[in-house]
């Protein structure tokens, strides 16, 4: 353990789930929130080490084997708490415990109105900061002495909306995150001068437009009014700085902006783990990493049990073609989730780009049978994090896997029995089938399913002219119909939108697909240039040389000097120094 933070485990705390013993049992979000309104208090105090909430979630309230807990959640103290409500009564029950020693090293009991529980929050976490020695600056006292909204019912609103938009995130459901909006708009009805009620409903919003459904232009700029509103109402508001840095990096990919906001929220809330997070996700955007990694480790620190963190630094080590540590940040990341089906499809794509073997890959899966049923069909899978501007992406995994082995009629079957609940998924899965036949060699057959394909494609495209994801869609669709012209000029068109310039992690599948594109549309030599460069930079996401040795998609050019050539070639393992 690095000095720095040895020095500082003493003043390290974890605020369990709080226990509900309110007989109404719909009373859990108001326990919930109770308890993450402490540790987003103390969450501002740069001489604490708090761990965050995503990894206190996964604990019961009172657990046996507190010394355990501590252990895996590096910690030296825990936080433990009932919260009974009755009308319009409150008792909150703490105790602050030193677990190596499992010993108490301060308890109390309030017993309020409900209209003043927003001070309870205040007096414990001044108190935990007390009990711990923690030096507090003028500005940290008053961000524990501070209560968000006077208002309580607009505060009640603002835990329930707070309470749904973590299970949207865990659960990526569409209608958690409706529920969560509406929650928000009436705390803000009720309050209008609620800044973190405005920009909690703005992150709610983004998360919903990155994960479930793109908002339009419009929709975007009425989230970024969201935002400049909290921020008028509170400048120093983490969760108003935090949103504006989701706004940059998921609304328009401008990661410069995103960094400086992530780091404002870092400076207001230096235990924030999830801004330390993606500040190592801009870093990898930005091609900076060593910097992603360490910033990666710093979170994982404050939120060791969140298994997006390993499954994504296991993305970027994929990135630079470190397969063992890849492989072992996703099996830690299913050691944590045993579900998690993004590091289930990383860990069968890391083996299956360092050994060719899709047997081999497909029994990583082995011990997780459960997320096998899991894994989406979509454009998710192991190129989700990485952007989606390949022809995997549009055949969706694990369908792929099918495609690698030249299963072509089961790949087909994989796609066809899909559940498709919206017009995207249905687009997508439209496109598959013609990309599935193309690959297949079955030119009459990709024909017709692509004269089908053609118009809703293409009325798409019109609606949304910056879609990359459509506009591979429709190369692969043009190559169908023998329109090799435009399938180049629309491959090309993706490639520049997202360049490797702009985006080192998601650039290269955007380069692979149009690789692809040009290997089947009659530009042979650029394919290959186009492969030799990514070969040559960190790319490992899109393009290994096990992987090039077995993707029917090369298949035109497999047989040509300068391909075999490049397969008996060196490719870049490791960041470029």
């Amino acid at each position: 353990m690095p000095r720095a933070s040895a020095r500082k485990i003493d003043k390290s705390i974890a605020v369990l789930p709080f226990q509900n013993l309110s007989a109404e049992k719909e009373n859990a979000y108001f326990a919930e929130g109770i308890q993450n309104e402490i540790l987003t208090k103390l969450a501002t105090v740069r001489d604490l080490k708090v761990i965050s909430r995503t990894s206190t979630a996964k604990y019961q309230s009172k657990p046996d084997n507190l010394k355990t807990v501590a252990q895996e959640l590096g910690v030296s103290t825990i936080l433990e708490g009932t919260v009974q409500r009755a009308g319009d009564k409150v008792r909150v029950n703490v105790q602050l415990i030193d677990a190596r020693a499992d010993t108490h090293l301060w308890a109390k009991s309030y017993d309020r109105d409900f209209k003043d529980v927003l001070a309870v929050e205040s007096e414990v976490a001044a108190q935990i900061a007390d009990a711990l020695k923690a030096n507090l600056s003028p500005s940290e006292s008053h961000v524990l002495a501070a209560a968000r909204t006077e208002n309580t019912e607009a505060y009640d609103l603002f835990l329930r909306g707070q309470y749904e938009f973590h299970q949207a995130e865990s659960s990526l459901a569409a209608d958690a995150y409706d529920r969560a909006d509406a929650f928000y708009r009436q705390a803000l009805a009720r309050d209008p001068n609620f800044a973190e009620a405005a920009a909690e409903l703005a992150r709610n919003r983004l998360s919903r437009h990155w994960f479930v459904s793109p908002l339009a232009p419009a929709e975007l700029e009425e989230v970024k009014s969201l935002i400049d509103r909290a921020l008028a109402l509170a400048p120093n508001s983490p969760e108003a700085h935090f949103a504006l840095g989701l706004f940059f990096y998921w609304g328009h990919r401008q990661y410069e902006n995103a960094l400086a906001e992530f780091n404002r929220t870092l400076e207001l809330q230096p235990n924030n783990a999830d801004a330390r997070a993606f500040c190592a996700w801009v870093y990898r955007r930005r091609g900076e990493w060593e910097r992603s990694l360490a910033d990666s480790q710093r979170a994982e620190e404050l939120d060791p049990r969140d298994a997006s963190i390993p499954t994504n630094i296991g993305a970027t080590c994929n990135v630079l073609r470190l397969w063992k540590d890849a492989e072992r940040a996703e099996l830690r990341a299913l050691a944590i989730d045993p579900h998690n089906t993004q590091a289930a499809m990383f860990l069968v794509f890391t083996r299956l780009t360092t050994t060719g073997d899709v047997a081999s890959a497909r029994r990583a899966l082995d011990d997780f049978p459960e997320v096998i049923k899991g894994i989406p069909g979509g454009a998710g899978g192991p190129r989700g994090a990485t952007g989606a501007g390949d022809v995997s992406a549009v055949i969706g995994w694990p369908a792929y896997l099918d495609v690698i082995e030249r299963r072509f009629t089961d790949a087909f079957q994989a796609v066809e029995k899909r559940v498709v609940n919206d017009d995207r998924a249905h687009l997508q899965q439209l496109a598959g089938r013609v990309a599935i036949r193309v690959l297949a060699g079955e030119p009459e057959a990709a024909k017709s399913m692509g004269e089908e394909a053609l118009p809703l494609l293409e009325a798409r495209f019109r609606e949304r002219p910056d879609d990359t994801f459509a506009m591979t869609e429709l190369s692969w669709v043009y190559l169908a119909l023998g329109r090799n012209a435009d399938a180049l000029r629309l491959s090309r068109q993706a490639a520049d939108t997202i360049s490797i310039e702009k985006d080192a992690l998601a650039g290269p599948n955007f380069q692979i697909g149009l690789a692809q594109i040009e290997a089947r549309a009659g530009a042979p030599e650029e394919a290959i240039k186009r492969l030799r460069r990514l070969l040559s930079i960190p790319a490992g996401g899109a393009a290994s040389i096990a992987g090039l040795k077995i993707d029917p998609v090369w298949d035109p050019i497999r047989n040509r000097p300068d391909f075999q050539q490049l397969l008996s070639g060196p490719e870049q393992i490791g960041p470029n120094k």
